[in-house]
C-alpha cells in the first residue's frame, strides 16, 4: 500500500491515500488508539515505512531520516576500582562520609546503619548467613582502620529471607 501510494504523482491524491493508510493501521491495531499521541506515532511508521520518500503534506510533525538513524552519545563511565562489588560504590563513598565526620553520637548511627546496609548487602550474595566479624572486618578495611567495631559490643540486625508471596491464585471451595 505505501509503495502504491508513493507511486501516485498527483500530491493530493497521495496525501488522501497516506491518511487512508493511516486509518487501516489504526483499525488493524485498535491497541494502540489507547496511547497518548498515537496519532503521531502512526504517521512516523509509515513515513519509516516509506523510507522517508513519501512527500505529502503531514497533519503532524514526523521523524527525519537523519535524526532516525543517529546513535546516542556513548554514556561515559569511571574506570574506578572497587574493592567488593558486592557492596558497590555507594557504601564505599558512605565510609568515607562517615571518617570525615567527627566522633559522636550522629557518628556512630551511621556507622551502624552502614555496617546493617552492609550486611544486608553481603546476605543478598551469600544467603547462607553473614557473620558480623566479616562485616567489621570488612568495615575496618575499608575505613583504614579508622572504624573499628568488635562483635562483643556490637551487635547486628538479624536478616531474614522472606519468600516471594505466591502468584496463583487459589481456587475457592464452596
Amino acid at each position: 500500500m505505501v509503495d502504491h501510494c508513493i507511486a501516485i504523482e498527483d500530491r493530493d491524491e497521495r496525501t488522501r491515500c497516506a491518511h487512508s493508510i493511516v486509518n487501516c493501521m489504526a483499525k488493524l491495531f485498535p491497541k494502540i488508539r489507547e496511547e497518548e499521541d498515537y496519532q503521531h506515532k502512526l504517521w512516523d511508521h509509515l513515513a519509516i515505512m516509506s523510507d522517508f520518500k513519501l512527500d505529502i503534506d503531514y497533519p503532524v510533525e514526523v521523524v527525519k531520516a537523519e535524526n532516525f538513524n543517529n546513535r546516542p552519545e556513548k554514556v561515559p563511565y569511571t574506570a574506578e576500582h572497587i574493592r567488593y562489588r558486592h557492596y558497590g560504590k555507594d557504601v564505599e563513598l558512605m565510609i568515607d562520609k562517615a571518617v570525615r565526620m567527627e566522633e559522636g553520637p550522629e557518628r556512630d548511627e551511621l556507622v551502624i546503619l552502614i555496617a546493617n546496609h552492609m550486611k544486608k548487602l553481603l546476605l543478598a550474595v551469600n544467603s547462607d548467613g553473614v557473620e558480623d566479624a566479616k562485616i567489621f572486618k570488612d568495615l575496618a578495611e575499608y575505613s583504614h582502620g579508622q572504624i573499628c567495631l568488635s562483635p562483643e559490643t556490637t551487635r547486628l540486625y538479624e536478616f531474614k529471607i522472606v519468600a516471594p508471596p505466591a502468584t496463583g491464585k487459589k481456587k475457592k471451595k464452596r
